[in-house]
């Protein structure tokens, strides 16, 4: 024995005694320590290594290492230790403190288990599938060794539980978001947005951290029957910011405001002689309403149905009859296109006893012949 040892003096241990000691060994199981000022021997079970679980010793430990230990057994020259239990104890003071602030903090993940995630934070913590995400994660394998930030939820030192979540601060966070995010909203602005959404009375759009309403009738300029014939979920979309009910946190949006109006540069799409398919929307006593793009509708007057002399539109067309028509003007400022039928007919007098001859008015003024009245239509 060496005169060092020698002159060390005999320790008495008891239970519950804090110590430190120096790793001088790691086995598959256990770790032995040189207790600082002793000649007594000390070990530390793998299950008192951490409060996580642990498969190898020098995973956690390295020989030389200088831990802060607690005696929870004393056999002959022989004490039983602790590193967890010190761990924990030091821990709690934080957590509780923690705890009570509501604070956030981050953490690495230490263990993905059945039903969460596990983190050590000195004392184990148990994030609970449900409290991972504001969302449903189904495969959680990608969480081990991520750093994300938490709050506690739960703490009970006595029973040694710890609950956290990392839902809390990510709900937190979006809520902060869209206070600022209504704060700053403004009408008449254009925003990118992302379908949430789509209902029977229109689609939900979020344009970053909340939601707006585009109602059926402003997500196109033509007719809508379903939202879901011109929007799909996923979308990334336009939008334009008609109100804002900050204190319901209520936004009404439109998609159509933020597109060419169906008129726009009408004259370059649809130029004078072109040939178009197109659906009688209405008949009226002086022609035919023919919609030959969506939301641009044009008037075939009754003089340009037919070579025929008829009464009435009614006596040749119905609603929702497609029909072939020649332009023969277009007005884009009032959004007024003057059509044809009667050109695209194939003319054979000699066949047709009941011809009879009516005024030519190819290339009329619509405005000369039915003033107002088709503005009144188009305003309907």
């Amino acid at each position: 024995m060496s005169e060092d040892m020698n002159n060390i003096e005999e320790v008495t241990f008891n239970e519950g005694d804090k110590l430190k000691g120096t790793v001088t060994k790691i086995e598959e199981k256990q770790v032995l320590v040189d207790i600082e000022n002793s000649k007594v021997n000390g070990i530390i079970p793998i299950s008192e290594l951490s409060s996580l679980h642990v498969e190898k010793a020098s995973d956690v430990i390295s020989e030389g290492d200088v831990l802060d230990l607690i005696v929870t057994k004393v056999e002959e020259n022989l004490l039983i230790l602790s590193k967890r239990k010190v761990d924990a104890e030091n821990a709690w003071e934080t957590l509780e403190r923690r705890f009570e602030n509501n604070e956030i903090f981050d953490a690495e993940v230490n263990e993905v288990v059945k039903g969460g995630l596990v983190v050590d934070l000195g004392v184990r913590g148990f994030v609970p599938a449900s409290l991972v995400e504001d969302y449903y994660v189904e495969d959680f394998s990608g969480y081990q060794g991520k750093t994300l930030s938490f709050k506690i939820v739960e703490l009970d030192k006595e029973k040694n539980r710890l609950i956290l979540s990392h839902r809390a601060v990510v709900e937190e966070e979006k809520k902060r978001e869209k206070k600022q995010l209504l704060e700053n909203l403004e009408v008449g602005q254009v925003l990118e947005g992302t379908v949430q959404r789509i209902t029977d009375f229109g689609a939900f759009v979020d344009i970053g951290g909340v939601d707006g309403l585009v109602h059926i009738s402003q997500l196109a300029h033509h007719h809508v029957e379903k939202p879901s014939d011109v929007v799909t979920e996923g979308e990334k979309v336009q939008v334009k910011v008609l109100s804002v009910d900050k204190e319901n946190e209520r936004i009404s949006l439109s998609i159509k405001e933020t597109l060419p109006g169906p008129w726009t540069n009408i004259a370059e799409k649809a130029p004078r002689g072109t040939v178009l398919e197109g659906t009688v929307k209405r008949l009226v006593s002086f022609g035919a309403f023919v919609e030959v793009f969506p939301g641009v509708e044009g008037l075939v007057h009754i003089s340009q149905i037919s070579h025929k002399h008829i009464g009435t539109p009614h006596e040749v067309l119905q609603e929702g009859q497609t029909v072939q028509v020649k332009v023969l003007d277009t007005n884009e400022e009032e959004q007024r296109m003057s059509l044809s039928m009667k050109e695209l007919e194939e003319q054979d007098y000699s066949r047709d006893n009941n011809y009879e001859p009516v005024e030519e008015t190819k290339g009329f003024q619509l405005s000369d012949m039915i003033g107002d009245k088709l503005k009144d239509f188009n305003n309907e």
